[in-house]
């Protein structure tokens, strides 16, 4: 019996990204488990537990058995103690069989004892480290060299992501896999009524320009702005800006008050996550300047929804819009308004891009996520038995 250890303890609200990763991963294994493998989840029952189910409906379960093989966990990912409590449990699971634990986080056990699949996401804190302070991005490398250390196979979420991997940590290449993530399957296109719904609820117009994400620096709000500002029909096609606000970066906010954009620029904030497909939907286009990104998981939602997208041509971003996006230099104000305009002026393009997007999002799945990180462990799991 092949054993797998999945830490769930990042499902939870603090980790709205990585928690989404877990979960999704989670329900999308467990129906291409042979009968021979098991898979043990450890975190929080309270949180996620076994037996509920996930947003793609999914139960939690171990083989194709139904069960309660959640092994609750109450030391969180940012307490020492995790040093010792983890390696002790993990040293208790590991009877009857090779067993393997995956850590979808870097702050982890460091000294596992069972060979480890570590999930890296980005460099950040490195790359744009106006956005953390000096000691988080010491602290970044320090805990991400650990872990690096520990794992015997890394899972990087898309290209570019193991390129920056490999060019700002010593990792010996070969053990990096790349595994993209995809869209939830609710990400799609909706019905008129739950489009009609979410634009009165956070009364938006008939035409609109969506953004979504944080607005950390890296997010390159402010270059958005700047765009918008010289857009010709701002007025008629306002800028919605919407996603958890942090008050650090209040620039994208001044440059408005600056530009004297009024409504053509509004932030929503926050929005219910169950709204997110909506207001994909009911946007005229996506636009996402980022100048970096691990994956860009918005992009690709926007696109399963049928929504056409501008966005940067940095890191991972054309790996995943390829030719289904209209791609710009997020580094030029003047080349993001030009990408908007050209969108917004020629409604036969939008259709194509729409088309297009809706076709490329449909490469990405939860169910070929899955199958590549089953294949990973089932890989590391006979190389050690060969030894």
């Amino acid at each position: 019996m092949s054993h797998y250890i999945l830490d769930i303890r990042t499902a939870s609200a603090h980790f709205p990204g990585i928690g989404r990763y877990v979960r999704n991963l989670t329900s999308a294994l467990i129906p291409l488990l042979a009968v021979e493998e098991q898979l043990t989840l450890l975190g929080n029952a309270a949180s996620w537990g076994a037996g509920e189910t996930s947003q793609s409906g999914a139960k939690i379960a171990v083989g194709r058995r139904l069960s309660n093989r959640t092994i609750p966990v109450s030391v969180s990912p940012f307490d020492i103690g995790q040093q010792w409590r983890i390696p002790l449990l993990l040293r208790q699971l590991r009877a009857g069989g090779p067993s393997l634990y995956h850590s979808p986080y870097y702050l982890m056990p460091y000294r596992t004892g069972l060979p480890t699949v570590l999930t890296f996401y980005d460099v950040t804190p490195l790359m744009y480290p106006q956005s953390v302070s000096m000691k988080a991005r010491l602290f970044f490398r320090l805990a991400t060299t650990l872990a690096l250390r520990a794992a015997s196979r890394v899972i990087a979420i898309s290209e570019a992501a193991r390129d920056d991997l490999i060019r700002y940590f010593p990792v010996h290449s070969p053990k990096v896999r790349v595994v993209p993530l995809a869209a939830d399957p609710r990400f799609q296109p909706q019905p008129a009524s739950e489009v009609e719904a979410v634009r009165e609820k956070y009364s938006l117009p008939t035409r609109f320009v969506l953004y979504f994400g944080t607005n950390r620096p890296h997010k390159n709000l402010a270059a958005l702005i700047d765009a918008y500002a010289q857009l010709a029909d701002r007025h008629a096609q306002p800028l919605v800006i919407a996603g958890a606000w942090d008050a650090r970066y209040p620039q994208p906010k001044q440059r408005v008050e600056q530009y004297q954009l009024g409504d053509s620029v509004r932030f929503l904030g926050g929005v219910d996550d169950s709204d997110l497909p909506a207001l994909y939907n009911a946007a005229t286009l996506f636009v996402f300047p980022s100048l970096y990104e691990g994956f860009g998981l918005p992009v690709l939602e926007a696109m399963a929804c049928g929504t056409p997208v501008a966005c940067a041509n940095t890191a991972s971003l054309p790996e995943i819009v390829g030719e289904a996006g209209r791609l710009f230099d997020p580094h030029s104000a003047a080349k993001i308004k030009d990408a908007v305009a050209e969108l917004l002026e020629d409604d036969t393009l939008r259709a194509e891009l729409g088309e297009r997007g809706l076709a490329r999002a449909q490469r990405f799945s939860w169910q070929a996520t899955a199958a590549a990180t089953l294949h990973c462990y089932r890989e590391l799991l006979g190389a050690r038995n060969e030894k």
